[in-house]
Protein backbone atom coordinates (compact mmCIF):
# COMPACT_ATOMS: atom_id res chain seq x y z
CA UNK A 1 0.00 0.00 0.00
CA UNK A 2 2.86 2.36 0.81
CA UNK A 3 4.33 1.88 -2.68
CA UNK A 4 0.93 2.52 -4.28
CA UNK A 5 0.54 5.72 -2.25
CA UNK A 6 3.95 6.94 -3.31
CA UNK A 7 3.15 6.28 -6.97
CA UNK A 8 -0.14 8.15 -6.64
CA UNK A 9 1.63 11.13 -5.11
CA UNK A 10 4.28 11.05 -7.82
CA UNK A 11 1.58 10.93 -10.49
CA UNK A 12 -0.22 13.86 -8.91
CA UNK A 13 2.97 15.94 -8.87
CA UNK A 14 3.69 15.15 -12.51
CA UNK A 15 0.13 16.00 -13.43
CA UNK A 16 0.34 19.37 -11.69
CA UNK A 17 3.60 20.09 -13.51
CA UNK A 18 1.91 19.23 -16.77
CA UNK A 19 -0.91 21.63 -16.08
CA UNK A 20 1.51 24.37 -15.02
CA UNK A 21 3.34 23.98 -18.30
CA UNK A 22 0.18 24.47 -20.33
CA UNK A 23 -0.02 20.81 -21.26
CA UNK A 24 3.69 20.38 -21.96
CA UNK A 25 6.02 18.43 -19.73
CA UNK A 26 8.86 20.54 -18.34
CA UNK A 27 12.00 18.45 -18.59
CA UNK A 28 15.22 18.89 -16.65
CA UNK A 29 16.61 21.17 -19.35
CA UNK A 30 13.80 23.68 -18.80
CA UNK A 31 13.42 23.63 -15.06
CA UNK A 32 15.58 25.64 -12.69
CA UNK A 33 18.47 23.51 -11.37
CA UNK A 34 17.58 21.77 -8.11
CA UNK A 35 20.92 22.60 -6.52
CA UNK A 36 19.45 25.04 -3.97
CA UNK A 37 18.45 22.03 -1.86
CA UNK A 38 21.62 20.10 -2.63
CA UNK A 39 23.99 19.18 0.19
CA UNK A 40 26.55 21.37 -1.59
CA UNK A 41 24.45 24.45 -2.42
CA UNK A 42 25.09 26.86 -5.27
CA UNK A 43 26.46 30.22 -4.10
CA UNK A 44 26.42 31.86 -7.56
CA UNK A 45 24.82 30.90 -10.85
CA UNK A 46 25.59 32.70 -14.11
CA UNK A 47 24.86 32.11 -17.79
CA UNK A 48 26.74 33.12 -20.90
CA UNK A 49 26.05 33.35 -24.64
CA UNK A 50 26.98 35.65 -27.52
CA UNK A 51 26.23 36.57 -31.12
CA UNK A 52 22.56 37.41 -31.60
CA UNK A 53 22.98 39.96 -34.41
CA UNK A 54 21.58 39.18 -37.80
CA UNK A 55 23.04 39.80 -41.22
CA UNK A 56 21.39 42.21 -43.71
CA UNK A 57 21.21 39.36 -46.24
CA UNK A 58 19.33 37.44 -43.58
CA UNK A 59 18.44 34.22 -45.34
CA UNK A 60 19.09 30.67 -44.19
CA UNK A 61 17.81 27.67 -46.20
CA UNK A 62 16.58 26.10 -42.96
CA UNK A 63 15.15 29.06 -41.08
CA UNK A 64 14.11 31.14 -44.09
CA UNK A 65 14.26 34.92 -44.62
CA UNK A 66 14.29 37.50 -41.84
CA UNK A 67 10.98 38.75 -40.52
CA UNK A 68 10.06 42.32 -41.40
CA UNK A 69 10.92 43.27 -37.81
CA UNK A 70 14.36 41.68 -37.77
CA UNK A 71 15.18 43.07 -41.21
CA UNK A 72 15.04 46.52 -39.62
CA UNK A 73 16.71 45.80 -36.29
CA UNK A 74 19.07 43.05 -37.55
CA UNK A 75 18.44 40.85 -34.55
CA UNK A 76 17.39 37.21 -34.27
CA UNK A 77 14.51 38.06 -31.98
CA UNK A 78 13.03 34.56 -31.95
CA UNK A 79 16.19 32.74 -30.86
CA UNK A 80 17.41 35.40 -28.43
CA UNK A 81 14.05 35.89 -26.71
CA UNK A 82 13.74 32.14 -26.12
CA UNK A 83 17.24 31.92 -24.68
CA UNK A 84 16.53 34.88 -22.39
CA UNK A 85 13.29 33.28 -21.17
CA UNK A 86 15.04 30.02 -20.35
CA UNK A 87 17.93 31.79 -18.60
CA UNK A 88 15.31 33.53 -16.45
CA UNK A 89 13.58 30.21 -15.64
CA UNK A 90 16.93 28.77 -14.56
CA UNK A 91 17.32 31.75 -12.21
CA UNK A 92 20.79 32.72 -13.33
CA UNK A 93 21.89 35.75 -11.35
CA UNK A 94 24.13 37.13 -14.11
CA UNK A 95 24.19 36.82 -17.91
CA UNK A 96 27.48 37.58 -19.64
CA UNK A 97 26.80 38.40 -23.29
CA UNK A 98 29.94 37.75 -25.33
CA UNK A 99 29.65 40.37 -28.06
CA UNK A 100 28.06 40.85 -31.48
CA UNK A 101 24.74 41.89 -30.02
CA UNK A 102 24.37 44.35 -32.93
CA UNK A 103 25.25 44.18 -36.62
CA UNK A 104 27.17 47.48 -36.41
CA UNK A 105 30.29 47.18 -38.57
CA UNK A 106 30.14 50.83 -39.68
CA UNK A 107 31.64 54.02 -38.26
CA UNK A 108 29.55 55.58 -35.50
CA UNK A 109 30.89 59.07 -36.13
CA UNK A 110 29.71 62.44 -37.49
CA UNK A 111 27.61 62.54 -40.65
CA UNK A 112 28.64 64.19 -43.91
CA UNK A 113 26.00 66.85 -43.52
CA UNK A 114 23.23 67.81 -41.14
CA UNK A 115 20.42 66.89 -43.51
CA UNK A 116 17.71 64.66 -42.06
CA UNK A 117 18.23 62.03 -44.76
CA UNK A 118 21.97 61.98 -44.15
CA UNK A 119 21.58 61.63 -40.38
CA UNK A 120 18.82 58.99 -40.51
CA UNK A 121 20.76 56.89 -42.99
CA UNK A 122 24.07 57.17 -41.15
CA UNK A 123 26.09 54.45 -39.46
CA UNK A 124 25.78 56.45 -36.25
CA UNK A 125 21.99 56.14 -36.17
CA UNK A 126 22.17 52.47 -37.25
CA UNK A 127 24.45 51.65 -34.29
CA UNK A 128 22.22 53.42 -31.78
CA UNK A 129 19.02 51.94 -33.25
CA UNK A 130 20.37 48.40 -33.06
CA UNK A 131 21.75 48.92 -29.56
CA UNK A 132 18.36 50.26 -28.48
CA UNK A 133 16.49 47.21 -29.78
CA UNK A 134 18.92 44.79 -28.10
CA UNK A 135 18.74 46.69 -24.83
CA UNK A 136 14.95 46.50 -25.00
CA UNK A 137 15.12 42.72 -25.41
CA UNK A 138 17.40 42.16 -22.41
CA UNK A 139 15.49 44.67 -20.25
CA UNK A 140 12.88 42.05 -19.40
CA UNK A 141 15.63 39.71 -18.17
CA UNK A 142 16.99 42.46 -15.95
CA UNK A 143 13.52 43.06 -14.53
CA UNK A 144 13.16 39.31 -13.92
CA UNK A 145 16.25 39.31 -11.69
CA UNK A 146 19.28 38.64 -13.94
CA UNK A 147 21.99 41.28 -14.30
CA UNK A 148 23.34 41.56 -17.87
CA UNK A 149 27.10 42.13 -18.30
CA UNK A 150 28.10 43.13 -21.87
CA UNK A 151 31.29 42.07 -23.68
CA UNK A 152 32.43 44.02 -26.78
CA UNK A 153 32.56 42.10 -30.06
CA UNK A 154 34.05 42.90 -33.45
CA UNK A 155 30.68 44.06 -34.81
CA UNK A 156 30.47 46.63 -32.02
CA UNK A 157 33.97 48.07 -32.44
CA UNK A 158 35.09 47.36 -36.02
CA UNK A 159 34.26 48.93 -39.38
CA UNK A 160 33.91 46.62 -42.36
CA UNK A 161 34.57 49.44 -44.84
CA UNK A 162 37.83 50.21 -43.04
CA UNK A 163 39.01 46.64 -43.59
CA UNK A 164 37.45 45.18 -40.44
CA UNK A 165 39.45 47.47 -38.19
CA UNK A 166 38.39 48.78 -34.79
CA UNK A 167 37.47 52.46 -34.72
CA UNK A 168 37.71 54.91 -31.82
CA UNK A 169 34.24 56.27 -32.73
CA UNK A 170 32.77 52.81 -32.25
CA UNK A 171 34.41 52.43 -28.85
CA UNK A 172 32.77 55.73 -27.85
CA UNK A 173 29.39 54.42 -29.07
CA UNK A 174 29.93 51.26 -26.99
CA UNK A 175 30.38 53.31 -23.84
CA UNK A 176 27.38 55.47 -24.65
CA UNK A 177 25.10 52.45 -25.06
CA UNK A 178 26.54 49.97 -22.55
CA UNK A 179 28.26 52.13 -19.94
CA UNK A 180 25.35 52.12 -17.50
CA UNK A 181 25.73 48.33 -17.19
CA UNK A 182 29.47 48.56 -16.46
CA UNK A 183 28.93 48.30 -13.48
CA UNK A 184 25.79 49.67 -11.77
CA UNK A 185 26.74 48.64 -8.24
CA UNK A 186 23.37 49.22 -6.62
CA UNK A 187 21.37 47.47 -9.32
CA UNK A 188 23.89 44.62 -9.39
CA UNK A 189 23.47 44.05 -5.66
CA UNK A 190 19.68 44.22 -5.93
CA UNK A 191 19.49 41.66 -8.75
CA UNK A 192 22.37 39.34 -7.87
CA UNK A 193 21.91 39.47 -4.12
CA UNK A 194 25.65 39.99 -3.68
CA UNK A 195 27.90 42.98 -4.15
CA UNK A 196 30.23 43.58 -7.06
CA UNK A 197 33.49 44.72 -5.46
CA UNK A 198 36.96 45.79 -6.63
CA UNK A 199 35.37 47.15 -9.81
CA UNK A 200 38.07 48.07 -12.33
CA UNK A 201 36.69 49.90 -15.39
CA UNK A 202 39.36 52.57 -15.90
CA UNK A 203 41.77 50.80 -18.25
CA UNK A 204 43.95 53.36 -20.04
CA UNK A 205 45.50 50.64 -22.24
CA UNK A 206 49.08 51.69 -21.46
CA UNK A 207 50.03 48.22 -20.20
CA UNK A 208 49.45 46.69 -23.65
CA UNK A 209 50.65 49.74 -25.61
CA UNK A 210 47.23 50.30 -27.16
CA UNK A 211 46.33 53.49 -28.97
CA UNK A 212 42.91 54.20 -27.45
CA UNK A 213 41.35 54.34 -24.01
CA UNK A 214 39.99 50.89 -23.15
CA UNK A 215 37.90 51.97 -20.17
CA UNK A 216 34.63 49.98 -20.02
CA UNK A 217 35.88 47.79 -22.89
CA UNK A 218 38.26 45.68 -20.80
CA UNK A 219 37.12 45.70 -17.18
CA UNK A 220 36.69 43.45 -14.15
CA UNK A 221 35.02 42.94 -10.79
CA UNK A 222 34.73 40.48 -7.91
CA UNK A 223 31.75 38.72 -6.40
CA UNK A 224 33.01 37.38 -3.06
CA UNK A 225 35.95 35.08 -3.98
CA UNK A 226 34.99 34.89 -7.66
CA UNK A 227 36.75 37.18 -10.13
CA UNK A 228 35.27 38.15 -13.49
CA UNK A 229 37.35 39.83 -16.23
CA UNK A 230 36.04 41.08 -19.57
CA UNK A 231 38.55 41.63 -22.39
CA UNK A 232 38.14 43.53 -25.65
CA UNK A 233 39.63 41.24 -28.30
CA UNK A 234 39.59 43.97 -30.99
CA UNK A 235 41.11 47.14 -29.52
CA UNK A 236 41.93 50.01 -31.89
CA UNK A 237 45.24 49.33 -33.61
CA UNK A 238 45.55 45.77 -32.39
CA UNK A 239 42.61 43.83 -33.81
CA UNK A 240 42.38 40.17 -32.89
CA UNK A 241 44.65 40.50 -29.84
CA UNK A 242 43.55 40.24 -26.20
CA UNK A 243 45.18 42.54 -23.60
CA UNK A 244 47.30 39.85 -21.93
CA UNK A 245 49.48 42.23 -19.90
CA UNK A 246 46.44 44.03 -18.47
CA UNK A 247 44.80 40.67 -17.76
CA UNK A 248 47.89 39.35 -15.95
CA UNK A 249 48.01 42.35 -13.61
CA UNK A 250 44.25 42.23 -13.13
CA UNK A 251 44.23 38.53 -12.16
CA UNK A 252 47.33 38.98 -10.00
CA UNK A 253 45.56 41.75 -8.06
CA UNK A 254 42.52 39.51 -7.65
CA UNK A 255 44.72 36.70 -6.37
CA UNK A 256 46.21 39.05 -3.77
CA UNK A 257 42.67 39.84 -2.62
CA UNK A 258 42.00 36.13 -2.08
CA UNK A 259 40.16 35.20 -5.29
CA UNK A 260 39.60 31.46 -5.72
CA UNK A 261 37.82 31.38 -9.09
CA UNK A 262 38.75 33.22 -12.28
CA UNK A 263 36.36 33.63 -15.21
CA UNK A 264 37.41 35.56 -18.33
CA UNK A 265 35.02 36.67 -21.10
CA UNK A 266 35.97 37.86 -24.57
CA UNK A 267 34.44 37.80 -28.01
CA UNK A 268 36.95 36.00 -30.21
CA UNK A 269 38.03 32.45 -29.34
CA UNK A 270 41.66 31.94 -28.42
CA UNK A 271 41.60 28.69 -30.41
CA UNK A 272 39.43 28.34 -33.51
CA UNK A 273 36.96 25.48 -33.37
CA UNK A 274 37.63 23.60 -36.61
CA UNK A 275 34.16 22.09 -36.86
CA UNK A 276 34.61 20.19 -40.12
CA UNK A 277 37.31 17.91 -41.48
CA UNK A 278 36.87 19.82 -44.74
CA UNK A 279 38.25 22.96 -43.11
CA UNK A 280 41.96 23.57 -42.94
CA UNK A 281 43.45 24.06 -39.49
CA UNK A 282 45.10 27.20 -40.86
CA UNK A 283 41.69 28.85 -41.29
CA UNK A 284 41.87 30.74 -38.01
CA UNK A 285 39.12 33.18 -37.13
CA UNK A 286 40.07 33.98 -33.54
CA UNK A 287 43.06 35.12 -31.55
CA UNK A 288 45.13 32.36 -33.15
CA UNK A 289 45.60 34.60 -36.20
CA UNK A 290 48.38 36.10 -34.08
CA UNK A 291 49.75 32.92 -32.42
CA UNK A 292 52.46 34.55 -30.29
CA UNK A 293 50.03 37.03 -28.73
CA UNK A 294 47.44 34.26 -28.37
CA UNK A 295 49.93 32.09 -26.54
CA UNK A 296 50.77 34.96 -24.17
CA UNK A 297 47.06 35.38 -23.43
CA UNK A 298 46.51 31.66 -22.90
CA UNK A 299 49.53 31.43 -20.62
CA UNK A 300 47.78 33.90 -18.30
CA UNK A 301 44.53 31.91 -18.50
CA UNK A 302 46.34 28.70 -17.53
CA UNK A 303 48.53 30.32 -14.89
CA UNK A 304 45.45 31.33 -12.89
CA UNK A 305 43.33 28.28 -13.66
CA UNK A 306 40.81 30.55 -15.39
CA UNK A 307 38.02 29.55 -17.75
CA UNK A 308 37.67 31.52 -20.99
CA UNK A 309 34.18 32.12 -22.43
CA UNK A 310 33.82 33.46 -25.97
CA UNK A 311 31.74 33.71 -29.14
CA UNK A 312 32.49 34.99 -32.68
CA UNK A 313 32.21 31.55 -34.26
CA UNK A 314 28.50 30.85 -34.51
CA UNK A 315 28.96 27.44 -32.94
CA UNK A 316 28.89 25.65 -29.61
CA UNK A 317 32.05 23.88 -28.45
CA UNK A 318 33.88 23.03 -25.24
CA UNK A 319 37.59 22.34 -25.46
CA UNK A 320 40.78 22.17 -23.43
CA UNK A 321 43.27 23.40 -26.05
CA UNK A 322 46.38 22.66 -24.00
CA UNK A 323 44.89 20.01 -21.73
CA UNK A 324 44.17 22.19 -18.71
CA UNK A 325 42.11 25.38 -18.97
CA UNK A 326 38.74 25.29 -20.69
CA UNK A 327 37.59 27.41 -23.63
CA UNK A 328 33.79 27.64 -23.72
CA UNK A 329 32.52 28.73 -27.13
CA UNK A 330 28.87 29.82 -27.16
CA UNK A 331 28.51 32.12 -30.18
CA UNK A 332 25.03 30.74 -30.59
CA UNK A 333 22.58 33.50 -29.63
CA UNK A 334 20.97 33.69 -33.07
CA UNK A 335 23.51 34.90 -35.64
CA UNK A 336 23.73 33.17 -39.06
CA UNK A 337 25.21 29.70 -38.73
CA UNK A 338 28.80 28.94 -39.62
CA UNK A 339 27.86 25.35 -40.48
CA UNK A 340 25.54 25.29 -43.48
CA UNK A 341 22.48 23.01 -43.62
CA UNK A 342 23.55 19.47 -44.44
CA UNK A 343 27.25 20.26 -44.03
CA UNK A 344 29.16 17.39 -42.45
CA UNK A 345 30.50 18.53 -39.08
CA UNK A 346 32.27 16.94 -36.14
CA UNK A 347 29.32 17.28 -33.76
CA UNK A 348 26.13 17.35 -35.84
CA UNK A 349 23.93 17.15 -32.73
CA UNK A 350 25.14 20.56 -31.53
CA UNK A 351 26.94 22.39 -34.35
CA UNK A 352 23.70 24.12 -35.38
CA UNK A 353 22.14 24.48 -31.94
CA UNK A 354 21.13 27.74 -30.32
CA UNK A 355 23.04 27.18 -27.09
CA UNK A 356 24.14 28.83 -23.86
CA UNK A 357 26.15 27.73 -20.85
CA UNK A 358 25.03 27.89 -17.22
CA UNK A 359 27.75 27.82 -14.57
CA UNK A 360 27.13 26.98 -10.92
CA UNK A 361 29.75 27.75 -8.28
CA UNK A 362 29.08 25.68 -5.18
CA UNK A 363 29.86 26.29 -1.53
CA UNK A 364 32.56 23.61 -1.58
CA UNK A 365 34.34 25.39 -4.44
CA UNK A 366 33.23 22.94 -7.12
CA UNK A 367 32.25 24.56 -10.41
CA UNK A 368 29.73 22.83 -12.67
CA UNK A 369 28.97 23.87 -16.24
CA UNK A 370 25.92 22.70 -18.16
CA UNK A 371 25.38 23.64 -21.79
CA UNK A 372 21.77 23.80 -22.97
CA UNK A 373 20.44 24.27 -26.48
CA UNK A 374 17.72 23.76 -29.03
CA UNK A 375 17.98 22.99 -32.73
CA UNK A 376 17.86 25.42 -35.62
CA UNK A 377 14.29 24.20 -36.12
CA UNK A 378 13.43 25.34 -32.59
CA UNK A 379 12.89 21.87 -31.15
CA UNK A 380 12.86 21.06 -27.43
CA UNK A 381 15.65 22.34 -25.22
CA UNK A 382 18.19 19.67 -24.33
CA UNK A 383 21.33 19.30 -22.26
CA UNK A 384 24.20 19.34 -24.75
CA UNK A 385 27.10 18.72 -22.39
CA UNK A 386 28.05 18.76 -18.72
CA UNK A 387 31.52 19.24 -17.26
CA UNK A 388 33.17 20.04 -13.97
CA UNK A 389 35.56 22.86 -14.69
CA UNK A 390 37.99 21.63 -12.05
CA UNK A 391 38.52 18.34 -13.91
CA UNK A 392 41.34 17.95 -16.41
CA UNK A 393 39.59 15.49 -18.73
CA UNK A 394 36.48 16.30 -20.77
CA UNK A 395 33.22 14.58 -19.99
CA UNK A 396 31.33 12.90 -22.83
CA UNK A 397 28.33 14.83 -24.15
CA UNK A 398 24.94 13.92 -22.74
CA UNK A 399 22.95 12.13 -25.44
Amino acid sequence: METIAKNLIRGLVLGLALVAAGGKWIGAAHAAPRSNVHADPVVLRFATVGDSRQDPVGFDPTTGPLSDQDRIWLQNSKALSRILREVAVQKSQILFFNGDMVMGYGVAGPTVSNSVADVVGSDLVAFYRQYGFWRGMVATLMEAGTYVVPVPGNHEVQSKAAGKKAMAENEVAWRANMGDLIIDSQRFKTLVGQEATSINVQNNAAQDSLSSDQSQLSYSFDVADKHFAIVNTDPVGNDGVAPSVWLFHDLEAAKARGAKHYFVFGHKPAFTYVYSSDLKKSESVGLDKAPEQRDAFWKVIEQYGATYFCGHEHMFNLMQPRGAAWQVLVGTGGSPWDAKPGEKTLHPESDRAYAWATVEVRKSGKVDLTAYGFSDRYGPTKVLQRIQLAKSAPVSPVR
